[in-house]
């Protein structure tokens, strides 16, 4: 069995050109029908996310699987060919394993570490199950893949430092507070800075959201999302009591609070610590507000500097990770060729027991009268014989699938004990 992977990613393929691409997989049950209508295509499942389309199959024909996934990509009447050639990547075999853990682990990802990844390959995982489109080699493989991924996570520091600036912010944010369970967060602004700082907030276990924006509506739809609520960015100063966290990420271009507001709201606020972030460019807050006592106020280039330094750190995490993936990809290869020798250590078997029972048909007559015991002494004694002469053969198997031409040992044993009595030697094998 062959695996073959194909597929587009941030690497080969612009945003435009994965949006298109996405909508060729419109509904799991109606897109697998048709991969495994193929007939070179016998377990299949995919993936999709913001920087990634990727298919991958588990094949006896992978040069045509190879060109049916091609297809399914080529379908798009809006791709040129010459554009999709450009993009589309291929992997097989031991680089397919190898692609799929790297993905899972957030190695190959725009950032490094970050976890989203694995859930995404977890739910695709369970589309296609539910479709019954994986078999026992996906099963295997995919089930391998999300324990790979945990061990990096335990065994490496990869996803240990924020490495984009909303979950830098929020991390700030727990260095200040210590932990941001219960707390009460305001967010200014309802774009994609905002929405990534939301996410990152909730999982630190923010208890209650405020969601400003000058457009209400979208504040409305961001705060629904996560269960949240909306104000419009005229009630900001209002606002100034509630909450614990303030991230700012607006395009105003004017201070949407100075200090003078900041001061006032922290008198009537008994002066309980207020941490700021402001991530706009230009400054959505007025840097005087930093002078207030217990109040925090960082900006992004504050940021940066602590993304960079954590980017610096995960670099050299992900090395270890590599050598964790490889390792892990080794041992999947080697369990998916012990594959191709067991149908003939099988038949080896099948054709020993089937010996062995018509002999002792033959012998009973000769024998006498025996006991039950005596009959089930002498069929372990032909069977110990049988394994033991079978051993030498069956470990010659199992240790050559390693070789680069494993099929040379299987075709030997198998003519060797016949197991193919209607094949036809080629000319010139006689003799």
């Amino acid at each position: 069995m062959n695996l073959v992977l194909v597929g587009v990613n941030h690497k080969t393929a612009a945003v435009d050109l994965r949006e298109k691409l996405v909508s060729l997989f419109p509904e799991p049950q109606a897109v697998y029908r048709r991969f495994l209508e193929a007939p070179e295509v016998q377990e299949a499942v995919y993936y999709l996310t913001c920087n990634r389309v990727e298919v991958l199959v588990a094949t006896e024909s992978p040069e045509p699987a190879v060109s049916c996934c091609q297809a399914w990509f080529a379908a798009h009447p809006e791709v040129p060919p010459e554009r999709l050639r450009e993009s589309l990547y291929v992997r097989r075999d031991r680089e397919a394993v190898r692609h799929l853990f790297r993905v899972a682990a957030s190695l190959d990802a725009l950032v490094v570490g970050e976890p989203q990844i694995l859930g995404q390959v977890k739910e695709a995982y369970r589309q296609a199950a539910r479709c019954r489109a994986t078999g026992p080699i996906l099963n295997r493989l995919l089930h391998k893949t999300f324990s790979v991924a945990k061990r990096v996570r335990r065994e490496t520091g990869i996803g240990d430092h924020a490495v984009s600036v909303s979950y830098a912010a929020v991390m700030l944010g727990r260095k200040i507070f210590g932990d941001l369970a219960g707390k009460t967060a305001l967010l200014v602004g309802a774009g994609e800075m905002a929405e990534l700082a939301v996410e990152h907030l909730k999982g630190q276990g923010v208890a209650r959201l405020i969601v400003a924006n000058r457009t209400l509506e979208r504040a409305v739809t961001l705060a629904r999302r996560f269960g949240g609520e909306a104000v419009s960015l005229e009630e900001l100063e209002a606002q100034l009591l509630a909450p614990d966290i303030i991230i700012s990420s607006t395009g105003a271009g004017d201070y949407l609070l100075t200090a003078e507001q900041v001061r006032a709201a922290m008198r009537r606020r008994k002066h309980r610590p207020l941490f700021l972030i402001d991530i706009a460019v230009p400054r959505d807050l007025d840097p005087r507000i930093n002078d207030l006592d217990n109040v925090f106020l960082y900006n992004i280039d504050d940021l940066k500097e602590v993304v960079e330094q954590n980017r610096e750190r995960r670099r050299a995490e992900a090395a270890r990770a590599e050598g964790l993936v490889a390792e892990e990809t080794a041992k999947f290869i080697d369990w998916l060729q012990t594959l191709a020798v067991y149908p003939t250590i099988i038949s080896l078997r099948e054709k020993a027991g089937r010996i062995c029972e018509a002999e002792l048909k033959k012998t009973w007559p000769h024998l006498g009268p025996l006991t039950p015991e005596q009959e089930q002494s002498l069929k372990i004694l032909t069977q110990s014989v049988t394994q033991k002469l079978l051993h030498d053969p069956i470990i010659f198997l199992k240790r050559n699938h390693r070789r680069k031409r494993p099929h040379q040992e299987l075709d030997l044993v198998r003519r060797l004990f016949n197991l193919d009595p209607d094949r036809q030697d080629e000319p010139g094998r006689q003799g």
